[in-house]
Parts: structure tokens; C-alpha cells; sequence
């Protein structure tokens, strides 16, 4: 439930500007996780969030660029919610554990495999557009890869 949740965070402060702990438990609550401000706090803390100043001059939550720490956190999202994988030609097909589809394609937009254009995601099923048929064979080896690591 705590990478779950982790997960919608993540995922809300990239999709909206979140200015205040009650507004990100708001929409945490909105998208049907029981949480407290103390939580949420506690959520903060461990995911490194801090705060920018927004285009609009209000201050927002954003992921901590600690390259290392990212990473790991994302490659963590990616394995938890992997179930399977199959391609389409250049289109890249990714089975996910059910609710965890956008979490998944969020980490695939971070980890930055280039050879991926852009995912669109479901629920459990997300669909990344890779630039060429060879780049979706290498692209699979790669996600295989960090799936397999312990």
C-alpha cells in the first residue's frame, strides 16, 4: 500500500502544481487512499520531496533531482509494478499489476530510455511508442534486465 501510495504521489505532484501537504492529501483521499497529515508528512519526508517556486509564483512539490535517489526509486516502481511485456512492431506493450499502469510509465519517462518517444498508460496496460523496431528489442532487454536484478 506505502509504494501504492508513494506511487500516487509521485505521479500527482508531476500532473498538478501541489502546493500544500493538505491539498496533497486531498487528492490522495480523492483517489481513494485513507490517509492523515501525519502520512502524508511522513510520505514527504521519506520520498525527498522539496518545494519550487511554480510558474504561477507559488511554491509546488517536486522530486529531489538526487540522480541516485531517483533513480532507484523509480527502478523500484518499475520492478514492483511489472507483470509482462510483449511488442507490436515499434510499439512497446507492458503489462502492469492493476492501478500501478501510470506509476510505471511515469518511472519509464524518468529512468530516460531513448529510444522511447512517449508511453501512454491505462490502468494495467501501457503502450510506449519506441523510435524503431531494432530500439523495441533493446528496450525490452533493458526493462528485462532491471526486472531481473534482485
Amino acid at each position: 500500500m506505502k509504494l501504492e501510495r508513494h506511487s500516487k504521489i509521485v505521479e500527482l505532484i508531476g500532473k498538478y502544481e501541489i502546493e500544500t501537504q493538505e491539498e496533497l492529501a486531498d487528492r490522495l483521499k480523492k483517489a481513494g487512499f485513507r490517509v492523515t497529515q501525519a502520512t502524508v508528512s511522513r510520505d514527504i519526508r521519506e520520498l525527498k520531496l522539496t518545494k519550487i517556486q511554480g510558474e504561477n509564483g507559488k511554491q509546488r512539490y517536486i522530486v529531489m533531482q538526487n540522480q541516485e535517489t531517483f533513480s532507484d526509486k523509480y527502478i523500484r516502481i518499475l520492478k514492483d509494478g511489472y507483470a509482462s511485456m510483449d511488442m507490436a512492431q515499434n510499439i512497446l506493450v507492458i503489462k502492469t499489476v492493476s492501478g500501478m499502469a501510470m506509476a510505471v510509465a511515469a518511472a519509464l519517462d524518468a529512468i530516460h530510455f531513448h529510444e522511447i518517444v512517449g508511453c501512454i498508460a491505462g490502468d494495467d496496460t501501457i503502450l510506449c511508442a519506441v523510435r524503431s523496431v531494432d530500439d523495441t528489442i533493446l528496450v525490452m532487454d533493458k526493462i528485462r534486465k532491471i526486472v531481473a536484478e534482485g
